[in-house]
């Protein structure tokens, strides 16, 4: 197990405000977080989709230890309740896990059941955009072609590790 912070390097391109500011882990030197003050995606947001991506890229494995919230707002240079907003919503979505006293966690894939409410959700946002689809004048059955093929491709990015 290890900790999964220990340097920060900055990208400036606005000298008031890093761009984009990213972590490295020095064993292997992968890129933690990247923070895109630009980004329409907010702070919070970017944080939690960044830890689901790298743990389902298996970058943090399970029990793998994060930083505290405090640390890790100080290398991100971001509030600390963006970061334990983060960090709760993780936590009730079932991705981590908090020891009192010893820190939090990446729970093991085994351990994970998605929450079904979340599930819905995602899935009538995925029925909206495909109305919006119609709407737009595409065809029903070539319209699921393609949906379908992008799902295979995701399928298959999952199965190499990129995903």
């Amino acid at each position: 197990m290890f900790d999964v912070y220990d340097y920060i390097w900055y990208t400036t391109g606005d000298r008031r405000r890093p761009a984009d500011i990213c972590a490295y882990v020095s064993e292997g030197e992968w890129p933690m977080f990247q923070i895109d003050y630009k980004s329409h995606e907010s702070i919070y947001e970017q944080i939690i989709n960044q830890i689901k991506d790298m743990i389902h890229k298996d970058i943090l494995k399970e029990d793998t230890k994060l930083p505290s919230v405090r640390d890790l707002s100080k290398q991100i240079t971001v509030n600390p309740s963006t970061v334990a907003k983060a960090f709760k919503e993780l936590e009730r979505e079932g991705y981590i896990y908090t020891v009192k006293g010893r820190g939090t966690f990446v729970r093991p894939r085994s351990d994970f059941k998605p929450d079904q409410k979340l599930v819905n959700e995602h899935i009538l946002v995925i029925l909206s955009e495909f109305k919006q689809l119609l709407y737009l004048g595409m065809d029903p059955l070539e319209t699921k072609r393609i949906i379908l093929s992008k799902i295979d491709e995701l399928i298959e990015e999952g199965r190499e590790g990129s995903l």
